[in-house]
């Protein structure tokens, strides 16, 4: 009960972020950043055990350790590159996660999921191809992180065909708009400016994290409610 409390102070505090960042109030915002994530750090620590809460929590956290180095990228690119590193390594644990999952159920269709794969060269191709003249010295870093986003897709999508509902959606749903929110960060930072950048990249990138953690606790504990 206590973790649906966080859970639903997670969604509050994420309402009222979103809100001062669309005030322009980059002031606040960058104060009250930090204090995101730990919301579902805390909602996941008191879950009861399961198998993959380690690495839940591992990811959430790196996840929490880039929102803070990304503070600081106007003062240098090395804070970006920080990012992007703590990022790369929470999707390789998110990857992790949705491997130890995949053993638990089994339902597949391959028609979906060879679907899905095309779909995901096709993302992964198109944007290193648009983003590619613009990246200089940061080519392979970013060609590997769109790589390891893609790749954690792919495993959310092998979740979805094998595991139950509705928490497969959440899940499938989730890495999706992941890939959508770091798919922005990407175009605004690399490409071309987008108008009002930070309020979508930091909607869908709260959004994408709630729904994974809420995914991942409902297949180890079916009687999550959902605030």
């Amino acid at each position: 009960m206590k973790s649906n409390h966080v859970l639903t102070g997670f969604i509050g505090f994420s309402l009222i972020y979103l809100v001062i960042i669309l005030l322009g109030r980059e002031d606040i915002t960058a104060f009250l950043k930090p204090f995101l994530l730990p919301f579902l750090i805390t909602a996941v620590y008191l879950q009861e055990n399961f198998s993959s809460k380690r690495t839940l929590l591992i990811a959430l956290t790196l996840s929490w350790i880039g929102d803070i180095i990304l503070l600081f990228v106007a003062k240098g690119e090395i804070y970006f590159i920080g990012g992007l590193i703590a990022f790369l390594f929470s999707h390789i644990f998110y990857i992790i996660l949705f491997n130890k999952q995949l053993k638990i159920y089994l339902r597949k269709s391959k028609t979906i999921y060879w679907i899905g794969i095309t779909l995901i060269i096709i993302y992964l191709i198109g944007m290193m191809v648009l983003l590619m003249p613009n990246l200089g010295e940061l080519l392979l870093p970013v060609f590997v992180y769109a790589m390891t986003i893609s790749i954690m897709l792919l495993f959310a999508l092998k979740g979805f065909l094998n595991w139950h509902k509705p928490a497969n959606t959440y899940i499938l749903i989730g890495a999706i708009i992941f890939v959508a929110s770091d798919s922005i960060l990407a175009f605004d930072k690399f490409y071309a400016a987008i108008q009002y950048s930070t309020f979508l990249i930091m909607s869908t990138y709260l959004t994408a994290q709630y729904l994974i953690v809420i995914g991942i606790l409902k297949l180890n504990k079916k009687k999550l409610q959902i605030p």
